[in-house]
């Protein structure tokens, strides 16, 4: 459930979208991201991911800091209760170009045009900077012509260091939830006429929810409020796997659906070309 540019292998992804109404930053989505990357190629890679905002900036990730468990604690409030899917539904002020920084064990460009990251790269340091096939960027500029790729670089000896993902942003549309999870691990294009095998949990959450909605989520005492503020109370969430395949796409609920806690309105969504 990741896109690469060259040959790995991701697995136990986790991924979290959650809605809130933040004290200072107003209405926002926090998208939360891991999983257990498996580099197969002889130099660096890289994870994409397309985010649906055109205001995303370094300042909007969040460092997990000594709290790397933020995700697997959502996955353990949900996971006694939480229903595998077996059926989904299906549907079909302006940054600088490309902004590159570091997170974690990543070296992150941030591109609102995909045709500026091949210039960008060279800012990336040689054991992180990965080949980028032309048709891969190709592929989200037709497609994603209104969101921001995070391209994440990384090397063999970091990829399994990496913590959460964390970031924060204004969505393009407050009421539909999506994550990212197009799949292509070669370093070319998702086939999105291509079933896909899936081993991750899909979480979400709102801060409109009543108070008896989801499960709680038990963080560690010590957290640093600045963190937990950007954080759930509850999440409710569906693991996707044992074998189970799906067409090549993302996953998106309605606000509406999350608040009614009807998680088989999880729909699959493909992009369509502009």
């Amino acid at each position: 459930m990741c896109i690469s540019t060259g040959e790995a292998t991701f697995s136990g992804t986790i991924v979290y979208c959650g809605r809130q109404h933040h004290p200072v930053h107003g209405l926002i989505h926090v998208l939360g991201y891991q999983n257990t990357a498996v580099n197969l190629t002889d130099g660096p890679n890289a994870m994409l991911l397309h985010l649906p905002t055109r205001q995303l900036t370094p300042r909007h990730f969040l460092s997990a800091g000594r709290t790397g468990d933020i995700l697997g604690r959502m996955v353990a409030a949900v996971e006694p209760v939480a229903a595998g899917a077996d059926d989904i539904a299906w549907m079909s002020a302006e940054p600088r170009p490309v902004q590159v920084f570091d997170h974690d064990v990543y070296t992150v460009l941030l591109a609102t045009d995909p045709a500026a990251v091949p210039t960008a790269l060279r800012q990336v340091p040689p054991q992180r900077r990965p080949e980028l096939h032309p048709d891969l960027l190709r592929f989200y500029a037709d497609h994603f012509p209104d969101h921001t790729i995070a391209v994440c670089c990384f090397d063999n000896a970091d990829a399994q260091r990496a913590k959460p993902l964390l970031l924060w942003y204004p969505p393009l549309d407050p009421d539909q939830l999506t994550v990212p999870a197009l799949d292509s691990h070669t370093g070319a294009a998702p086939d999105l006429d291509t079933a896909v095998p899936v081993d991750h949990w899909v979480l979400l959450s709102t801060d409109q929810a009543p108070a008896d909605w989801g499960e709680a989520v038990d963080y560690p005492r010590n957290m640093r409020h600045s963190l937990r503020s950007f954080l759930p109370t509850a999440v409710v969430g569906r693991y996707y796997g044992e074998g189970q395949t799906v067409l090549n796409g993302d996953f998106t609920i309605s606000h509406r659906s999350l608040l009614a806690g009807d998680l088989d309105r999880i729909e699959r969504l493909q992009p369509t070309r502009r």
